[in-house]
């Protein structure tokens, strides 16, 4: 996308999307192109698969092992608030739209380095594309996650599954739905000191579901949902990409040891480690099983995702 043109932000004067977007290839009158770029970031410092970068409260050295994720509904916001849905190109292996349900998954690793080929994919996706009606907007609005309607079948089922909801790695065991984000980073080669657990993983996914697609019983509820919604009141596609930003979802953490329960935070109930975690995502998530699985004032504490420059 050119950058010859900005969106509103904070202190600039709206400019109409479709004189943003005819660059891109439509028309005044028409529907025209958005182009929402996502970008891998430790702080200020770009990371990808052979990147070694400092994380967590004690900022050990760490090596990123995986990097994906579902967002679903985006939306770009206008001046009064209000949400015009971005319709997504087509079904093809990185999005999928079922009636009003719209997923992209974003793959920010490519299986070189420390991201295993075994589970990963030389292919990547930094890029969510769309359409919207022409106008003038001030901001994006998505959810980190796939919809309840969209997420509880088999990854195998091609009659139920398609891409990309068709990833074996991306699979939750827990009533055959979606790790909505797949985030590992791991102890790079001669790390001193040594970590005590060679791996930590943030593996976000719906938990305490009733049924299961596995013995031919629908999902009807999860007691948590641990979807995330976050919105950028201010951003400019053309000179801004949303950076993920691991040092600051990790900024509390104790990356090279497992304080009890899976390695990092699986979403589980009770694991130690998901609290400062769930903090950083803005999802309501307490120690004692009860939390909601809800985003806290509309995700507006979460940390992970940001507007950078391109």
């Amino acid at each position: 996308m050119k950058k010859s043109h900005a969106w509103p932000g904070a202190g600039v004067t709206a400019v109409a999307l479709s004189s943003l977007l005819v660059a891109c290839g439509g028309g005044e009158d028409g529907p025209q192109a958005v182009e929402i770029q996502f970008a891998a970031v430790a702080g200020e410092q770009p990371i990808a698969c052979n990147s070694t970068v400092r994380l967590g409260r004690d900022n050990a050295e760490a090596t990123l092992k995986d990097l994906r994720f579902y967002i679903s509904n985006a939306a770009l916001l206008r001046a009064d608030g209000s949400e015009v849905p971005i319709t997504l190109a087509g079904n093809d292996n990185w999005n999928l739209t079922v009636g009003q349900d719209r997923v992209t998954l974003i793959d920010l690793e490519n299986a070189t380095g420390a991201c295993p080929s075994a589970t990963g994919t030389a292919a990547t996706q930094a890029v969510l594309k769309g359409r919207v009606p022409a106008g003038s907007y001030t901001g994006v609005r998505m959810t980190l996650g796939v919809p309840f309607a969209l997420n509880h079948s088999l990854w195998s089922d091609p009659a139920s599954a398609k891409p990309p909801l068709d990833i074996q790695a991306m699979s939750w065991s827990w009533q055959g739905g979606r790790k909505f984000a797949k985030i590992e980073v791991t102890q790079p080669a001669g790390a001193s000191p040594a970590w005590s657990a060679p791996t930590f993983n943030f593996h976000l996914g719906s938990t305490g579901c009733q049924g299961n697609p596995v013995t031919g019983t629908q999902v009807s509820y999860c007691n948590a949902p641990n979807r995330m919604d976050f919105t950028l009141p201010a951003f400019d596609p053309a000179t801004q990409r949303v950076g993920v930003d691991l040092r600051a979802l990790l900024a509390a953490a104790d990356i090279t040891a497992n304080a009890g329960g899976a390695l990092g935070c699986m979403s589980g109930g009770t694991d130690p480690e998901c609290q400062l975690l769930f903090d950083a995502i803005g999802v309501d998530w307490k120690s004692d099983g009860s939390g909601t699985g809800l985003p806290v004032n509309g995700g507006a504490g979460q940390v992970l995702f940001r507007a950078i420059s391109k």
